[in-house]
């Protein structure tokens, strides 16, 4: 880069999970003068009844943080939407950045790409091209084509985005960026997991079950299921809260059923390097949480993807995809130490700040035009 000026660079991050996988890439951007990092914290981050983890943001040692709260618990998912758009829509008036970079699928990066197009700010998508089930897919992909710039996971990820008629020259394929924290020498230690939250069991599922906004008038036969299956094992279990879509307080209210249970511990959330520290250490996890089907392939521990959530994200022997019924969820359950541990590189190799930090170094990447076309093309590759 020969600018004098450092690039201004907003990241916005409305969850727990979303910040883990930016963390990396905020930081290496950070670590260089050329560019002025900013953060705009909202969402789960904002929430006390979810951790109010906007600390973890602001214990990692970004400079320029902004705290928005979008949102109250009766809030739908557009009014979270519009809030989120607003906040936004006005900080960047003030701030006047040089790029907004968003993450995944949640309504806060469908607000943040939308803030970037309506007021021509280069707008880059981490992790888009992917398939998420349910009202997620819908969002990711508006996100991907309110977006100026893509960096992807993976070939997979990069085809779906040429089908959508995005331009070759805008997509990056980087991995993902929770692969260079997940491969990092510097997680803490199973050990120092457990005295942070307090839990001495030697073995341990895990237990991450989000509601699916599409199937509400079934969730609480869902959860009711999936917790009748967890307690009848009489294993170890570690819980973390859902999301906070609709329908979290159902799975809330089931989850009161391990109180007084010994072999349940229960949490509103978990900093991401100590998620994944316990995570590759479990014996498998259970739910429809992304984790299921992203990291724990990566560790090779065995995985319990329940209903439709991640449906056709991931295929692997690692990860097996259960109705959720009685019988299937019951099998499931039993069978877990017959499925291999066998870990695979599916998302990267854990290189992904550095791609994204060199590309954002190209005098050319900056010279990206906000205006977009749809790229028609006669024929893919399938």
């Amino acid at each position: 880069m020969t600018d004098a000026a450092a690039r201004k660079v907003v990241f916005l991050t409305g969850t727990r999970a979303d910040f883990g996988k930016l963390k990396s890439l905020m930081l290496r951007l950070q670590a260089d003068p050329a560019f002025d990092v900013r953060v705009f914290v909202t969402g789960m981050h904002m929430l006390a009844k979810y951790g109010y983890t906007c600390e973890e943001v602001e214990r990692s040692g970004f400079k320029n943080i902004h705290k928005y709260i979008n949102q109250n618990s009766n809030d739908s998912m557009d009014q979270v939407l519009a809030k989120t758009i607003g906040g936004l829509s006005d900080y960047v008036k003030e701030t006047s950045p040089d790029m907004l970079i968003v993450h995944g699928d949640r309504v806060e990066a469908l607000a943040g790409a939308t803030v970037g197009a309506l007021n021509n700010i280069l707008t880059g998508h981490i992790e888009g091209g992917e398939v998420s089930g349910t009202v997620d897919e819908l969002i990711r992909h508006a996100v991907s084509k309110l977006s100026h710039l893509h960096f992807v996971a993976n070939e997979r990820a990069r085809t779906r985005l040429i089908q959508l008629g995005e331009r070759d020259d805008t997509i990056h394929v980087v991995g993902s960026p929770d692969i260079d924290i997940m491969n990092s020498q510097s997680l803490p230690g199973i050990d120092a997991v457990k005295r942070r939250y307090d839990f001495g069991f030697a073995n341990y599922g895990i237990l991450l079950f989000h509601p699916v906004t599409s199937e509400l008038e079934d969730l609480r036969r869902q959860i009711g299921v999936v917790v009748d299956q967890v307690i009848a094992t009489k294993r170890n279990y570690v819980v973390i809260y859902p999301n906070n879509d609709h329908g979290s307080d159902t799975i809330l209210e089931e989850y009161r059923r391990f109180g007084g249970l010994a072999n349940f511990r229960v949490y509103p959330s978990m900093r991401f390097e100590y998620f994944l520290s316990l995570l590759r250490h479990a014996d498998f996890i259970i739910g429809n949480s992304s984790a299921a089907v992203r990291e724990a392939p990566h560790f090779g521990v065995p995985a319990i993807n329940l209903g439709s959530r991640q449906y056709n994200r991931v295929s692997c022997a690692s990860v097996a995809d259960v109705p959720i019924e009685p019988e299937a969820v019951g099998r499931a359950l039993a069978g877990w130490e017959r499925m291999p541990r066998e870990p695979l590189a599916l998302f990267g190799h854990g290189d992904s700040a550095a791609r994204f930090h060199d590309i954002l170094r190209l005098p050319e990447f900056w010279k990206t035009r906000t205006q977009k076309y749809f790229v028609d093309r006669t024929s893919m590759v399938e």
